[in-house]
């Protein structure tokens, strides 16, 4: 089989100048690796925190209603 015919035709994506650009923006940076796009901080740091806080904040208050009777159903 001739290796020409296994080649893709398809065009990439990006063209490679773009890309070797953003690997030496993304490179340079010197923080963790979840945290080097700009939307990171909402996606791993915002979004656990919020939904920590309100599961906290909702056993909290399950606690408080068992230990004073609150919404019982008969």
């Amino acid at each position: 089989m001739e290796s020409s015919a296994c080649r893709m035709s398809e065009t990439p994506f990006r063209p490679r100048e773009k890309l070797f650009e953003k690997q030496k923006v993304f490179q340079s940076i010197h923080k963790h690796t979840y945290l080097k796009g700009p939307m990171d901080k909402i996606t791993s740091v915002a979004i656990p925190l919020a939904l920590a806080g309100t599961s906290l904040f909702l056993i909290g208050r399950g606690i408080y209603n068992m230990s004073h009777g609150i919404g019982k159903k008969e």
